[in-house]
């Protein structure tokens, strides 16, 4: 039997960012789910505070090149890469210079949001897949980690749901306390930029009143195919989401020592699943 492909689109990686649970995660679990005969590919965005020559990046150019366009604007889209040589893992980079040049990951120096977030977003999460694509390496299920990835499932469900290389690939979501991070909602056009993607109102309904932490998380649980609990401590109303989860496949919070089995096997479970493409 083929191995089974894993693609992880993750919000941070460390040593490329200081350790936190999400970057100790994203450095990790792709290692441990390599190790245990599964393929991977791993992608996060290019942020600004990451040292290029320091982490030895270096742009493909077979993969750059393409522009995306968002709310009717070009965005060039450029790839790079790097490797863990200790994981024997290499790491791919989503980069563009007006989303990802600065110098902090999501909010300005007096601490508020970046206008744009929303559209860093979308840019990410098209960019990442996009490049998949076009390297021909289709994955059998993507695992996201952090908001910035919460609309992941939403393109595979909806906007992807016809594309021969996607319209068979699962997502997994994991949840974490991210509403720290964003802190501030998306702005009020933030729907109408999905839906010329390819949304449909009844996707969004939850989003229209307000884009928040609590609203995009509960989009990324809705549309993916499974779902798993990744902070020990949650957002009460999200916790009380998770636990009214019916019949789609959840994974409770899972401790350091055995969180890579633990997923493991969950991903057998949702490859096995009969999750419906959203009509």
């Amino acid at each position: 039997m083929d191995a089974k492909r894993i693609l992880f689109i993750t919000q941070e990686i460390t040593p490329y960012l200081p350790e936190s649970e999400k970057s100790v995660i994203g450095r990790y679990l792709p290692q441990g789910i390599q190790e245990r005969g599964r393929e991977i590919r791993t992608f996060m965005p290019k942020f600004g505070t990451i040292n290029e020559r320091r982490n030895q990046l270096h742009e493909v150019i077979r993969l750059s090149g393409m522009n995306l366009i968002i709310d009717d604007t070009d965005h060039p889209l450029i790839i790079k890469v790097a490797s863990i040589q200790s994981a024997r893992m290499q790491v791919y980079f989503i980069d563009n210079e007006d989303f990802f040049h600065r110098k902090s990951m999501f909010c300005d120096s007096h601490g508020q949001a970046y206008e744009d977030n929303d559209e860093r977003s979308i840019f990410y999460i098209r960019g990442v897949l996009e490049t998949i694509k076009k390297l021909r390496w289709i994955p059998d299920l993507i695992h996201c980690h952090g908001w910035i990835t919460a609309l992941t499932p939403l393109y595979i469900k909806r906007m992807y749901a016809d594309d021969p290389c996607l319209k068979d690939t699962k997502t997994v979501y994991s949840v974490y306390a991210d509403e720290n991070e964003f802190n501030t909602p998306f702005r009020s056009n933030f729907v109408d930029k999905l839906k010329m993607d390819g949304a449909l109102d009844k996707d969004l309904i939850g989003l229209k009143e307000k884009a928040d932490y609590i609203s995009l998380t509960k989009l990324a649980i809705n549309f993916a195919d499974g779902v798993i609990q990744g902070s020990e401590e949650m957002h009460s109303e999200i916790q009380d989401y998770l636990s009214a989860l019916n019949g789609k496949p959840f994974l409770p919070y899972q401790s350091p020592d055995i969180y890579v089995d633990s997923f493991d096997n969950f991903y057998d479970i949702v490859l096995s699943s009969n999750c419906k493409k959203r009509k």
